[in-house]
């Protein structure tokens, strides 16, 4: 029955990122229906699912074959016949109920790299429809993706597993917005790296809208500021920046403070107000004696990621009441899957039961039947029918209880 679930899986847990390419399909995206189906068919197995994102990548798919060394290495040389066979170790194996509470873990974001957030669902339900409408999938994995949808969406309602957020930049806007800072507030932003790129979508997101952005790339900091409408300037540029600001958010990659007191000080423009500087920088970007001399309130980095490590512990702690439900969850799944096979299975009976009257009355006993009088014959296909009747309904009424 459930013992058919499998699931050959690498992620963040057991491989680096920049290695789990090796693991996927090498063929261009255009070329992936046909790649899924020569694995399906090169495989033998019955139904597959292919979910593929940047930190996981995962086969679910339903055979009644061992799943052993032989099995993998012939598996991902359909995947990929350039696969070094020698890393196939690191490929996480599930098989039954093992197979089916990974999957609910994986929905309900309590395996993910950043435990609770709900773009793993997204992800998965996304895959599922990709492969059902390729015609990959059947009912296993239908009924097993339901419920692990289902799984994943009680937990996130009955847990706090997705509360209090772990991502640093997001920690730091929430501040912002603790601060009460106007819409139209003056931001300030050094570096356009990856760090502040997320930065530009949260302040696109809250509708803030006076944003310069500078970058030592010209080009890059008017990229960056055409996402949120903002200004972009080179960064040699900003001891000359005269129209001030209300909030200075930096992260660049200098080992040194670009900010000491001088430029702070020409950056002001005279201006004597409260200044809100989040500096997200590893060393900081800000000189700490700008945090001294000047009336500033000052989020730095570490404060943030000290955050971020309690909020994901308080998540983890969530995780343990979550296991517990999904316990209770693929119990039931596992007995309805049970009762879904055997009722599958009782669907040919009626028609196999009648095939038997038809060749009793046809063919075994056919002479028997034309010495008989209408009267007679009449009677016995009428017990035959309630016969019929009778042993259909018998084996359906015991699968119902």
């Amino acid at each position: 029955m459930i013992g058919g679930y499998k699931i050959l899986t690498v992620t963040h847990h057991n491989v680096k990122l920049n290695t789990l390419g090796h693991y996927a399909f090498s063929c261009e995206e255009s070329e992936l229906p046909a790649c899924l189906l020569s694995l399906k068919k090169g495989s033998e197995i019955e139904e597959i699912m292919y979910l593929s994102t940047c930190n996981r990548i995962t086969y679910f798919f339903y055979t009644h074959q061992k799943i052993d060394a032989s099995f993998i290495s012939s598996f991902f040389q359909n995947v990929n016949n350039s696969v070094d066979l020698a890393t196939l170790d690191r490929v996480q194996k599930y098989e039954g109920r093992d197979a089916l509470n990974h999957l609910f873990e994986v929905a309900a974001s309590m395996n993910s790299l950043v435990v609770g957030e709900r773009e793993i669902l997204r992800q998965l339900r996304q895959a599922y429809k990709k492969c059902y409408d390729l015609k990959l999938t059947g009912d296993h994995i239908r009924v097993a993706m339901t419920a692990a949808v289902e799984g994943a969406k009680e937990i996130y309602a009955r847990t706090r597993i997705g509360e209090k957020p772990v991502s640093i930049v997001s920690l730091a806007i929430q501040k912002l917005l603790r601060h009460k800072i106007s819409r139209n507030a003056r931001i300030l932003l050094v570096g356009a790296g990856q760090t502040n790129t997320l930065v530009v979508k949260f302040l696109r997101k809250h509708e803030f809208k006076n944003i310069t952005i500078f970058n030592r790339s010209l080009d890059r900091a008017k990229q960056l500021a055409g996402i949120i409408n903002g200004r972009g300037a080179a960064l040699k540029d900003l001891p000359d920046y005269q129209e001030g600001f209300d909030v200075m958010i930096i992260c660049t990659g200098a080992m040194e403070a670009l900010v000491n007191s001088q430029l702070y000080h020409q950056l002001l423009q005279g201006e004597t107000d409260t200044k809100l500087l989040i500096d997200l920088a590893i060393p900081n970007n800000i000189d700490r004696e700008v945090v001294n001399e000047f009336n500033v309130q000052y989020i730095e980095i570490e404060d943030l990621r000290n955050l971020a490590k309690e909020n994901l512990s308080f998540r983890q702690n969530e995780v343990v009441k979550g296991r517990k439900m999904l316990k209770r969850k693929i119990d039931a799944f596992t007995e309805l899957h049970r009762q879904r096979q055997i009722v599958k299975a009782m669907k040919n009976v009626p028609a196999e039961i009648k095939a038997v009257k038809s060749h009793a009355i046809n063919k075994v006993f056919k002479k028997d039947m034309e010495n008989l009088d209408e009267n007679t014959k009449e009677l016995i296909n009428r017990m035959m029918d309630y016969m019929e009747k009778q042993c259909i309904g018998i084996p359906m009424k015991a699968v119902k209880q």
